[in-house]
């Protein structure tokens, strides 16, 4: 059997202009890097949303280590809806290097439903995460040298807020201190670093709707405080416009294509468990005004990424999903019954019904909470057994869900096509409401207890008076009607990791909070979670080689 790496080194793929032919553009409309990838030119896209295009969003449940396949799946509805006569455009996040050389993998799908150059995708792309991490670096460079050559807007260097960023899991900068080695060399402070998708400049990239707009957004950024407590914004630094002019070309949104052709936007890759986990709103925007169906994933379970899509991304960019896909395996809904990763292959029914509370209350939250049409899409494995399926099927079914199994990982587009179908129907015929978890009028200590309550099936929130104070203050300083970006471990809807299938009744700890001005949202971080991760034992760049001919394998 080939490996996921090997399938995309064998493809053929079409020169990236036929595939902006296929949406209407020409070669004014976009600049090459190289023959297979390109970025649409924002200044050339005037086009507005077609009044036909449906948003149709990707999600999960609660991921697992045996991995689900939400991206694979993706890319197979997207195909599938072109192999049955649809336009179709996919949008989805840039992979981050942590994972790719930590444990996660890559972001580019699997199988035969990927998008190509697969390489290039998880390895450095287009550059648009170098620019993000050089934008935030030069953001921490100007703020030291505005300290050591004065400090005339008398920032309190134990109350500067911004870290810098590294795209590499490496626990050893989390906690670091700067400034040594003399007076040439600045001040010494206690600093750190997050990894790139953490990065708050990450977050505005993504949620920036124009030039302009990104360029406002990280003037607004607040790196911290003077004694008094009065917030300096890097507007104050004059900072905003060379960052921008960083960003400038980054800020265009990715073309690629999957192996069947479909055009793929891939731009933007912010964390669910640890930011908003959603690809760019201008890559959405674009995309809904070139194609009839816009597919875009949110990261890891619908608890996560999809409340973020919903509660952040959607509300700011005024954007309505018509239907939701929600990706399940059967593998996964063992694992939440009690089955141990080595024991997943084996036939276990009872586990499978026991697992099914996970996909019941992700399917409540979609349905309920985020008012969308539901979809259950349960990605195929070979080890999969028809009573097991059966179990899953009569469950959903008796709640009115339609269930269907896809093989496009194995078969392409025509292995999903039942999907597309089911999601054609669901766009055309069902109408979603605009429904959100929380009112922007409440307070953000409710905000938060909204999210914990009817989400992860929390009885409360929990936090220390410091971080209770710390929730009024931004709340009396005019940030208390921002959303919030909730920071928690993915593999559960509690904060402990270990608690699977559908906890109730578990308190959500915070453990700290990150006013992110510029992204005009607030970042509640809870339980264990670290927003530079660290690496696994044997981590994934161990596998990771090139041969004599200057071949890449071991990439998946």
């Amino acid at each position: 059997m080939l490996s996921d790496l090997q399938i995309a080194q064998n493809a053929t793929m079409t020169p990236i202009l036929n595939i902006a032919s296929k949406l209407g553009l020409n070669e004014n409309q976009i600049e090459n890097y190289g023959r297979y990838k390109a970025k649409i030119l924002l200044n050339t896209l005037n086009t507005p949303k077609k009044t036909s295009s449906k948003l149709v969003l990707v999600t999960a449940m609660s991921p697992t280590p045996a991995g689900e396949g939400k991206t694979t799946t993706t890319v197979g509805l997207g195909d599938a809806l072109r192999h049955i006569g649809k336009t179709s455009i996919l949008c989805l996040r840039e992979p981050s290097l942590g994972p790719v050389f930590g444990m996660k993998g890559g972001a580019a799908g699997g199988g035969y439903a990927q998008v190509v150059p697969m390489e290039d995708i998880n390895l450095h792309f287009t550059g648009d995460f170098n620019a993000i991490q050089l934008a935030n670096n030069l953001l921490a460079a100007l703020i030291d040298n505005h300290i050591h050559h004065g400090n005339a807007l008398d920032l309190d260097v134990r109350r500067i807020t911004w870290k810098r960023v590294l795209d590499m899991n490496d626990r050893a900068l989390r906690d670091i201190t700067v400034g040594l080695g003399g007076v040439i060399n600045g001040f010494p402070r206690q600093d750190g670093f997050d990894i790139v998708v953490a990065s708050e400049v990450m977050a505005i990239f993504c949620l920036a709707t124009s030039l302009a707009d990104l360029k406002k957004r990280l003037g607004n950024i607040v790196v911290g405080y003077t004694r008094n407590q009065t917030p300096i914004t890097a507007a104050q630094l004059n900072a905003h416009g060379a960052m921008t002019v960083l960003l400038k070309t980054a800020l265009n949104p990715n073309l690629v294509q999957t192996l069947e052709h479909t055009p793929a936007l891939i731009h933007g890759g912010p964390f669910a468990n640890i930011a908003h986990g959603c690809s760019s709103v201008i890559a959405t925007q674009a995309g809904l005004s070139l194609a009839d169906y816009v597919i875009t994933e949110a990261g890891f379970g619908a608890d996560l990424g999809a409340e973020k899509f919903i509660d952040i991304k959607c509300r700011k960019a005024n954007l309505q999903p018509s239907a939701a896909v929600l990706v399940a395996t059967v593998r996964a809904l063992k694992f939440h019954g009690g089955v141990a990763v080595a024991d997943l292959n084996r036939e276990n029914t009872e586990a499978v019904s026991r697992g099914l509370v996970n996909l019941e209350r992700h399917v409540h939250n979609i349905r309920t909470h985020y008012g969308i049409p539901c979809v259950i899409a349960l990605n195929h494995f070979v080890s999969d057994t028809a009573d097991e399926v059966d179990v899953i099927r009569k469950k959903m079914n008796s709640q009115d869900l339609a269930v269907i199994e896809c093989k496009h990982w194995a078969e392409g587009g025509k292995g999903a096509a039942e999907l597309a179908h089911k999601v054609v129907e669901l766009c055309e015929h069902t109408l979603p409401t605009s429904k959100y978890v929380y009112e922007l009028s409440t307070s953000l200590w409710e905000k938060t207890k909204s999210i914990a309550t009817k989400i992860y099936g929390a009885a409360d929130i929990a936090a220390s008076p410091k971080i209770r104070q710390q929730f009024q203050t931004l709340q009396d300083t005019g940030y208390g009607h921002y959303p919030i970006c909730v920071a928690k471990t993915q593999y559960s809807f509690s904060v402990d990791a270990t608690s699977k299938g559908a906890p109730s009744g578990h308190i959500v700890d915070i453990r700290e909070l990150r006013l992110s001005a510029g992204a005009e949202f607030i970042v509640a971080i809870c339980g264990d979670l670290m927003t530079m991760p660290g690496l696994p034992k044997v981590p994934a760049a161990y596998k990771i080689d090139i041969d004599e001919e200057g071949t890449t394998v071991g990439l998946f």
